[in-house]
Order: structure tokens, then sequence, then C-alpha cells
């Protein structure tokens, strides 16, 4: 990173394919945006350990939704990446849950998982999370409203990725490819992150921070959501306190990366619609070294992005985590990347929350004296406040 004049400001999912379609003027501004389709029929498979339960789950299902059945231990083995998963099996024993875990490799790219468990038993209950359950209902008839809520969201993820300024959708393409390939245990390449972190630099060049920060936020939630508007946010910075074209890909680069753990993360920590207890807390704080191993036997990496990825959450006192660093530890990179983690954090947009104003949590920040470096996020007033 290069070193500013004075040292008081010195700065240490299925992948939609998008084309473009039309531009039009918005709020002044051109944009250009993708479009995309989908049938009208969501497709739902239908997993059990005994076959006389599928012809009660078509009953009950089809015509609203196309069915696919899967008789444990007989699945065709292909890696399928859309629909729901539905699974009606004995958890309690080795063999169903040896042979869902294969099912599962098959079925890794869907995310909606739902699984029956008969009278909520605990135990059936707590495999079924750890099997990677997104929600467990205990009769099949519940599926019907749970299927219908899944529908619903799926349409309006489409139809706002559909509708989304091409540099965010395409940067959130880049960000599905890139979690996808970790979720199916594949080696990562920089190449998604790569391409993610260029059309943030592309789309805050063009319409600048305060056109991202809102158009993020608009179409996307959850992690994907709080990725892109960390990158908007440390690029903005980077561009604020004019670094180089390399310093800003490098540190846009780092905050595209920031939270490559939380692919490993559970889906019921990771989108749990509340605060986290302290076991899930602890799950949770393992991201940033989790990242880390991820990124480590990339052999292009530089070890300043590794130091972004596994420190974003260190303070200066001490305080933070994985590794309890204190200031003369932590690097020039990483004070950036941590004031644009906490700041994207607090005026994202989160199911028990809305977002917090910028000038509240630009507050929040400038109260944190000792643990981030002080002339830095006073350097950062302007972004914060002005965009």
């Amino acid at each position: 990173m290069q070193e500013l004049a004075v040292r008081e400001v010195c700065v240490p999912f299925h992948v939609i394919a998008c084309k473009r379609s039309l531009a039009i003027v918005l709020l002044g501004r051109k944009k250009t945006f993708a479009t995309v389709s989908w049938s009208a029929q969501m497709l739902v498979h239908f997993v059990t350990d005994a076959p006389n339960k599928v012809p009660a789950i078509r009953a009950m299902l089809e015509p609203q939704h196309a069915v696919e059945s899967y008789l444990l231990g007989a699945t065709g083995g292909q890696a399928l990446s859309n629909g729901v998963l539905v699974v009606d099996a004995d958890l309690r024993k080795p063999l169903p849950v040896e042979q869902l875990k294969a099912t599962l490799r098959d079925l890794r790219r869907i995310s909606e998982k739902l699984f029956v468990v008969q009278d909520h038993l605990r135990d059936m209950v707590a495999q079924a999370f750890a099997l990677g359950a997104t929600a467990v209902v205990s009769r099949p008839r519940e599926l019907i409203p749970k299927l219908a809520q899944v529908e619903i969201a799926q349409k309006a993820r489409k139809a706002d990725f559909a509708s989304a300024p091409l540099e965010v959708a395409n940067s959130a393409a880049s960000f599905s490819s890139l979690f996808s390939a970790i979720g199916k245990g594949k080696l990562i390449t920089l190449s998604d992150a790569e391409n993610a972190t260029l059309e943030v630099i592309n789309g805050i060049k063009q319409n600048g921070l305060n056109a991202w920060l809102d158009d993020v936020r608009r179409y996307h939630e959850g992690t994907f959501q709080h990725c892109l508007l960390v990158t908007g946010v440390a690029v903005a910075f980077a561009m604020n306190i004019k670094f180089s074209d390399a310093d800003i890909k490098r540190l846009g680069l780092a905050a595209t990366l920031h939270d490559v753990g939380k692919a490993r993360i559970p889906l019921a920590i990771l989108d749990k619609p509340g605060r986290l207890d302290q076991v899930e807390l602890e799950i949770m704080n393992r991201h940033p070294v989790i990242g880390y191993e991820l990124l480590q036997p990339i052999a292009e990496i530089g070890p300043e992005i590794l130091d972004g990825v596994r420190h974003h959450h260190e303070y200066l006192d001490g305080s933070g985590y994985p590794d309890g660093l204190t200031a003369p530890e932590i690097s020039d990179l990483v004070r950036l990347l941590t004031i644009s983690d906490i700041f994207a954090a607090l005026i994202e947009w989160r199911p028990y929350r809305p977002s917090m104003s910028r000038q509240d949590a630009y507050k929040i920040l400038c109260d944190m004296d000792g643990k981030l470096e002080k002339p830095l996020v006073k350097a950062f007033q302007n972004v914060a406040l002005r965009g």
C-alpha cells in the first residue's frame, strides 16, 4: 500500500447468466440492466427411506410443484443445482444418515433443504440441522406453506436480480460462483474474486458510492449484500485518499475475499434472523481462519490479502479475534479494511433490524477510539457521510 504524505492519514449460491439488455436513465444516472427468466413450476427433490411415502407427497404437492423422488441408497449421482430439497427419513438410524450424506453430495448446490421430523424429536432435529437443513417441519402437510414461502422468496430474488444494475448483478454472480466452488469442496481460483472486485470498482467510478450502496441494499441481502457493501466502501475509501489503481484493486480484492470463510459456516447460523447464542457466535467467529486456510493454497494470492482475510476483526487494543493482535502487529491494509467492514455491517439491512443511518454508523466508528486508528477514522468521514 502506498504511504501518504502525512502519517496521520496513512492507510497502513446457481449463478444466473446475465446479458446486456437495455440502458435507461434513472435518477439522472445511466444504468444497464440484466434480464433473466424462470419457469413457473418450482422443482421439489423428495428424498426418503420409505418408498410408500412418495405417492402421498406427489398427491399433496403436484401439480403446484414438479416433484422428483429419490430413494436413499439409489440416487443417480447427478449434481443438481436448482429447486428445493425435501427429506423425510429416519435420522435415528446410522444407515439412512450415511446414505443421506451421499445423496446430499449430489444435491449440494441446492440452497433450500426442508426436513420432515415426525413429532419434532429433539435428536432428529439436531441431526437434520447438522446435515444442512434450512428448516424443519413436524409433518408433511406443513411443507405446503413452507414451500410457498420459498417460492415467493426465490421469485422475488430473481426479479430483483433481473432489474439490478449490471455491475451489481455481475459482481453478485461472481460472489455466487466463488461461494459455490467452496461449497462443493473445489480448489478456488482468484478469477471470480477479481471479476467481482473489478465490477465494484467500475460501478463506483461510473456512479459513485452512494448509488452503489443504494443499489446493493435494494437488490441483495445476507452475506452477498455485506460483501458487496464492504468492497464498495473500501474501494471508495481508497479512491478518496488517492491510492494508485494497483492499490485500489489490492484493497478491493481483500475486501471481496474478507468473509469467504462464511461459505463453510452452517446456514442455520449464517442466516439466523436474530442474535447468535454463545455457541453459535464461537462457530461464526471461526470464519476468518477458515477463509485464510481456504485461500492459502492459491499460489497467486499475496500475503497482504491473506492478512486482510484473517485479521479484519482485530483491534488496536488487542480485543479482536482470532489472534488478539495489537497495534504494532496490525497492517495498514487491515486497519482500513476493518473500518470498512464495521461501517458496512452497520448500514446494511438485516431481517431483525433496519439499516442504520450513515451518520449514526460513523458516530459509532468515532466512539471506537483505542480500537480503530483515530486519524484514519477522521479521514473516512468524507466517505461515510458524503460518499
